[in-house]
């Protein structure tokens, strides 16, 4: 699994493989942030992606690696990618998780476990998965399901686009 693994030489973003879609390969608007730790480490990327050509974010993809503070949710609390997806869209009514499920999932000849989270807005899907640098990717979506196809399309971007200017 050589898209999972860190990289040796550290860029200016992340020093860890962000995998998400492929800008190139994404017909609407795509934003990205960084969560910065007090001494310069990446904590985390995440990807808003607009599905709906400007009137609002329809998917956010998160990575997050180990003993970012940004995992660290307690029971019933949303992941932080929900939260941000609900910021995006300006939509302030209190969400929490209800329930989660675990399902295997194939992603080319890997099989992952993905935990599909329940949550008390019926609008949003979410599901979560562990990557082998133990990289917690979790993917939130406003009105549309997350289909288990979904991740054939998630691949690590290159380093260049989270390079400083």
């Amino acid at each position: 699994m050589s898209f999972l693994r860190r990289r040796s030489a550290t860029p200016a973003g992340p020093d860890f493989d962000v995998l998400a879609m492929d800008p190139g390969d994404w017909p609407g608007n795509l934003g990205a942030g960084l969560l910065p730790a007090p001494d310069g480490s990446c904590q985390g990327v995440f990807l808003r992606y607009d599905l709906f050509g400007g009137r609002g974010t329809a998917m956010i993809i998160g990575n997050l690696p180990e003993g970012s503070p940004a995992r660290d949710v307690t029971e019933g609390e949303i992941p932080f990618e929900v939260a941000q997806l609900l910021l995006a869209l300006g939509n302030d009514e209190e969400v929490t998780v209800v329930g989660t499920e675990e399902i295997p999932v194939m992603q080319g000849d890997n099989l992952l476990i993905v935990r599909r989270l329940k949550l008390s807005e019926s609008r949003i899907s979410c599901v979560q998965f562990d990557r082998s640098d133990n990289v917690l990717v979790t993917i939130a979506a406003w009105d549309r399901p997350i289909p288990d196809d979904l991740y054939a399309l998630l691949k690590p971007l290159p380093a260049e686009l989270f390079q400083q200017g």
